[in-house]
């Protein structure tokens, strides 16, 4: 089993990296496999590789679960 995390995409590096918020962190990403993102988008990432876009809606969502099994 894979697990994947949303973060928000706050820039574009270069076509390869992107910074994204997990959480409160700042972290550096890889955006090869979606050349297409921009700013202000949100991403599924694993393993340091954004894998595909998702919407506020579905980020809010997972983001909520996993507080829920946190606590």
């Amino acid at each position: 089993m894979c697990l994947a995390i949303p973060g928000k995409v706050v820039r574009i590096m270069n076509s390869k990296q992107a910074e994204v918020m997990i959480g409160n962190l700042k972290k550096t990403v890889r955006i090869d496999l979606l050349p297409e993102v921009k700013e202000g988008e949100y991403l599924l990432i694993h393993a340091g590789y954004g894998i595909t876009k998702i919407n506020q809606k579905e980020a809010d969502s997972i983001n909520r679960a996993w507080e829920e099994i946190q606590s």
